[in-house]
């Protein structure tokens, strides 16, 4: 028997999509179309080292010495395709392809001119789990890559293999042109109506203003989490990481690196350290005004470096995510409706859905749909849309049944999901909806993917941790929720923000959590029957009576005890040793209030 010959490889795996579909409907025209994108793809493996082992026409297996090479190939032959893509016309010619890409390295069997093993087995399991146009790589190889391709890395969560055990983190390498070869073909103009309202940033390296090395792994620390996080939202896009480091270690200038890449927000920043202390500098400026929208100064002390990094992070990205959001907002207040993209149509849907009337909901339902319209693979606005006819629905702005209403709710979500499988922001509004709904088991399923893919958003904070105390997990879920209302206090365009302290004073409640819930309670403006209940609760918990808690007797006082005694029994559904508690209140502490009023 012979010795089995083993090495470590990089393996490429494409396959064309639909291609059966497409020769039942056009032989003649798909085989040519075949013919010049192999020409394509076999090229760029060639140039860039590669090796092809296996081919089916329609998919290509491709072996590399190098992990980045064979990114670099991936990348540059699914730009050249959509190149071609965008080129042919509907005429009954040569026919627009997709390709699927998965990458992969691991040690592999050699056998004559072929290759085996699991390397093999997963970048082909990778391609398969792709979108029309994607590239899909493991850790292993994003690990080695992400900071060395002009291209975006985003995490794109874990898969499910077939014939392999184990769960796979996977990663999206994506391009401008990547990114949208899926979305079905527009005009010229569309393309880039769509395009320029979707805001482009570009972070550069922060400045070390110590003139020494000691501050290096701070800074780049800083740049890359701030540079991961912001590629993981959809809404907007980033200049990549290799060319915003170019720029800032050439002599080009700052006002051409903006131009090249249309940069419509620019993040800087600067770090300065005396011995255990360290000051950290960020500003957000627009680029066309040059103003300064936010910016912000960090003192602290390098006890424990990686939670400075993780603060810092967190408060830069929540609060230049609203900023951007904010002004996209009043830019598309100034256009005409007709002249807005599929991006400002979304966010002006939102708008009118946290307006809170009929009138804005109804108003918010048609912008969802010019979205949509603008940009059909916007999964955002499908998920919007049907959080929104949720509301409509639960507040009495529509006359329609549930059972009328309910199935285009299903497949509006079904839509987003199906679109966009790892949008964070899409399973968060679908938590959102099952907790409405009462569907607590798909409430938990949708808000840990959710939280699991963006755990520093305060909103997926605050809407999965509800799921979490509604579901008997109540420290986690109030741990969530407080964490959620100390990194945004007020949630950036919505009326109903006292909801985050809401939530917090609930969680205190359940887990007897007094001194902390109370205070928030104490600096409400408005504050709901429910509060006010859960308060009490609070109150005699912590002192055994009110009677020190002026504010509280004032308000219940003037409070409606029908919607007190509402809250009470709704308690019952979460917490009925809790809701025992509360009751026990209402009898012997709120209720001779009323009588003594």
């Amino acid at each position: 028997m012979s010795e089995v010959k083993r090495k470590f490889a990089t393996i490429l795996a494409t396959d064309c999509v639909s291609f059966s579909k497409h020769m039942a409907e056009n032989e003649e025209a798909t085989l040519s179309s075949l013919n010049s994108c192999r020409a394509i793809i076999d090229d760029y493996i060639e140039q860039h080292g590669g090796r092809i082992f296996h081919t089916a026409g329609d998919s290509v297996l491709a072996e590399f010495a190098s992990p980045i090479e064979t990114v670099n190939c991936a990348i540059n032959f699914q730009d050249r395709i959509y190149e071609r893509n965008q080129t042919l016309s509907n005429n009954g010619g040569d026919k627009p392809l997709l390709w699927r890409v998965g990458v992969h390295c691991d040690e592999v069997i050699l056998e004559n001119e072929n290759v085996y093993g699991n390397g093999v087995n997963i970048a082909a399991r990778l391609e398969a789990q792709c979108s029309p146009g994607q590239i899909l790589v493991s850790r292993a190889i994003n690990e080695q890559v992400v900071s060395r391709i002009q291209a975006i890395s985003q995490a794109a969560g874990k898969k499910k293999l077939k014939n392999i055990s184990d769960e796979f983190e996977v990663f999206s390498i994506c391009t401008e042109k990547t990114t949208n070869l899926g979305v079905p073909t527009k005009s010229s103009e569309e393309q880039h109506e769509i395009k320029s309202q979707k805001p482009m940033i570009a972070i550069l390296p922060f400045k070390n203003l110590n003139a020494n090395e000691d501050s290096t792994f701070l800074i780049d620390g800083i740049f890359e989490d701030i540079l991961t996080e912001l590629s993981m939202v959809r809404q907007v896009s980033i200049v990549s990481r290799q060319s915003s480091m170019n720029f800032s270690e050439s002599d080009a200038n700052l006002d051409q690196f903006l131009s090249q890449f249309g940069v419509n927000f620019l993040i800087q920043g600067s770090i300065r350290s005396a011995g255990p202390r360290v000051r950290v500098n960020v500003s957000l400026v627009a680029t066309d005004t040059q103003e300064i929208l936010w910016s912000k100064k960090f003192d602290r002390t390098l006890d424990d470096i990686f939670e400075v990094q993780d603060e810092i992070v967190r408060s830069v990205i929540n609060e230049i995510l609203g900023e951007i959001e904010v002004v996209s907002l009043n830019r598309a207040k100034r256009k005409p409706t007709e002249n807005m993209s599929s991006y400002e149509f979304l966010l002006k849907g939102k708008e009118g859905h946290h307006a809170l009337t009929a009138e804005a909901n109804a108003n918010a339902l048609k912008m969802f749909d010019a979205a949509i319209e603008a940009d059909p693979q916007n999964a955002q606005a499908y998920a919007w849309k049907a959080c929104t006819l949720g509301q409509a629905m639960v507040r009495g702005y529509v006359d329609k049944p549930m059972e009328e209403i309910m199935p285009e709710f299903s497949n509006l979500m079904a839509s987003a999901l199906s679109i966009d499988p790892n949008d964070f922001e899409c399973h968060r509004l679908q938590c959102a909806v099952n907790t409405m709904m009462g569907d607590m088991k798909a409430a938990f399923e949708h808000g840990k993917k959710a939280y699991d893919a963006n755990p520093n958003d305060p909103r997926i904070l605050q809407q999965y941790g509800e799921v979490l105390l509604k579901t008997g997990k109540t420290e986690e879920g109030c741990d969530l929720t407080l964490l959620a209302l100390e990194y945004d206090p007020i949630a950036q365009g919505q009326t109903n923000s006292d909801k985050r302290k809401s939530d917090g004073i609930f969680g205190c409640v359940l887990d007897d959590r007094p001194d902390v819930g109370l205070e928030i309670a104490s600096g409400m403006i408005d504050r709901s029957e429910k509060v006010l209940v859960y308060s009490a609760a609070l109150a005699v918990g912590s002192s055994g009576s009110l009677e020190s808690f002026s504010w509280l007797i004032d308000d219940l006082k003037k409070a409606d005890f029908g919607q007190i005694e509402e809250a009470i029994e709704e308690m019952g559904k979460f917490d009925v040793v809790v809701q025992s508690k509360l009751k026990e209140v209402f009898l012997d502490h709120i209720l001779p209030l009323k009588e003594a009023a």
